[in-house]
């Protein structure tokens, strides 16, 4: 048998994320609304995984730009929105990252980050990939790209090509999930772990907020998204807020304003299957063609 690649690690800041090390949590306020809210949910996240021997770092967007309507609020901007993250990186003392949607942007943002995140929906942007590899590897930071939903887990061998023939080694790649139907987004863990890491030797982190696709909050398919990774247990995004969420075995509910909420994979790839194929019946051929 070929002899299985040596594992690389991914250094955002002074946090190692790869095998041997501790589980790595990237967490944060999904748009950066203000400063205190930065400072209020980092310093919390920080303290929890500081008792919890996890290493943290902050993530939050300076601007939401898929929102659907255009009179929705997208954050502060890209230059209000990196002084914010600068203050909260002296400020708190952890690794900070955030999402670029142009080229443009690669430059400046890599300037005050620890790591540039590439979103799921362009993760296959040359122009993009290419500069945020060449603006974070002038800096010496790394890149995150979440994967597609619209992609199989082999396909992103592309970005991280992409990546590492525009002068990137420093990777960090994202699982996001695949689509089951609309509306339908199940997220196992598993996915790009055994179908891109193991070959080339990445590594990669499991994005588990709202993993069922669904935009009112965390939903039965929770229970597909949140497995074994790692040898430890994803954490689900519990937003702030007095609604509760089901996630994890028995379907416990968890808070928001929790850090986390560990959410088990046993049984829930299949429930998620099921309910999908209940609003999403299968097609079936008849006699006169396909029919429902």
């Amino acid at each position: 048998m070929p002899e299985s690649p040596t594992p690389r690690r991914c250094t955002i800041g002074p946090v190692e994320i790869g095998p041997g090390r501790p589980l790595a949590v990237i967490a944060g306020p999904c748009t950066l609304e203000s400063l205190d809210m930065g400072l209020a949910i980092g310093e919390t996240v920080r303290d929890a995984c500081a008792q919890l021997g996890l290493a943290y770092v902050f993530k939050a967007s300076f601007d939401k730009a898929n929102r659907t309507s255009v009179t929705s609020p997208r954050g502060p901007g890209m230059d209000e929105g990196l002084a914010h993250l600068a203050t909260i990186r002296e400020t708190l003392g952890v690794p900070v990252t955030t999402d670029i949607h142009d080229p443009a942007q690669a430059a400046p943002v890599a300037a005050v980050v620890d790591c540039l995140q590439i979103p799921a929906f362009l993760c296959r942007q040359s122009d993009l990939l290419a500069a945020a590899a060449e603006a974070a590897t002038a800096r010496q930071i790394a890149v995150n790209v979440k994967k597609g939903q619209f992609l199989s887990p082999a396909e992103m061998v592309g970005p991280v090509r992409k990546l590492s023939e525009s002068g990137c080694e420093n990777v960090l790649l994202t699982e996001r999930g695949t689509f089951f139907g609309y509306h339908r987004l199940a997220c196992p863990c598993q996915m790009v772990t055994t179908r891109v890491l193991r070959r080339d030797a990445l590594d990669a982190a499991a994005r588990l907020g709202n993993p069922d696709g669904r935009p009112a909050g965390p939903g039965p398919a929770a229970r597909a998204g949140g497995g074994r990774f790692g040898g430890a247990r994803g954490l689900h995004r519990v937003p702030p807020g007095p609604v509760q969420g089901v996630v994890g075995r028995g379907d416990a509910a968890a808070d928001r304003g929790d850090v986390g909420a560990a959410a088990d994979a046993g049984g829930g790839a299949r429930r998620a299957r099921l309910m999908n194929e209940k609003e999403n019946p299968p097609l079936t051929r008849g006699a006169r063609g396909v029919v429902r």
